[in-house]
């Protein structure tokens, strides 16, 4: 979680904030900080993009109109109810995982990158 922290803390620096939750307030100007924070899917909101993990274009694929994410050396199918189905703002791929407590790994949210 820490490395998936940092890397979004280095890319909203190098391109433009895009952290959503917001703790200390260091982002609240952020104009896409509004849209994070209502990105849902039939599951629910996917919280914030400090919850998400950014995916790089090789690690996130559809076939046969399903999505697919590489996360931890595996690739997991993206249940068509946790698809977020608005534009993406911010550009690349995000993916809201979550680990359970037999370790397996669902998706809460995944919206594709704009390209896809």
């Amino acid at each position: 979680m820490r490395r998936t922290l940092s890397a979004l803390v280095a890319l909203a620096t190098l391109a433009f904030s895009a952290q959503a939750r917001d703790l200390d307030g260091q982002h609240a100007a952020d104009p896409l900080k509004p849209w994070f924070n209502s990105l849902k899917s039939e599951k629910g909101l996917c919280c914030s993009v400090a919850d998400g993990k950014t995916v790089e274009d090789v690690d996130w694929d559809s076939k046969d109109g399903h999505y697919r994410v590489h996360l931890d050396g595996k690739w997991i199918d993206v249940p068509n109810d946790a698809l977020v189905n608005v534009p993406n703002k911010f550009g690349q791929a995000v993916v809201w995982p979550m680990t359970g407590e037999d370790g397996t790994t669902t998706i809460r949210c995944f919206i594709a990158g704009a390209g896809g």
